[in-house]
């Protein structure tokens, strides 16, 4: 096995908030771990690939909120 190494992410992500009651097309994409802890849920995000719009996928809360800020 290979050894991890650090990555910075070069590009700006895009994100919109998940809704409550909101339903989610089946083209988003959620990790199983992702609906074991509950999701989609409130506080949850939604991402896209800039270059593809319809590329996306759920972003857990906590996750987020460790890994981005807004952009001036």
């Amino acid at each position: 096995m290979s050894e991890f190494k650090q990555y910075r992410r070069k590009i700006i992500a895009e994100f919109r908030s998940f809704q409550e009651g909101e339903q989610l097309p089946e083209s988003v994409s959620i990790w199983q771990v992702d609906r074991d802890n509950g999701s989609p849920k409130v506080g949850d995000m939604i991402a896209r690939n800039p270059k593809n719009h319809n590329d996306q996928w759920l972003v857990a809360k906590q996750y987020f909120e460790d890994n981005f800020e807004p952009c001036d």
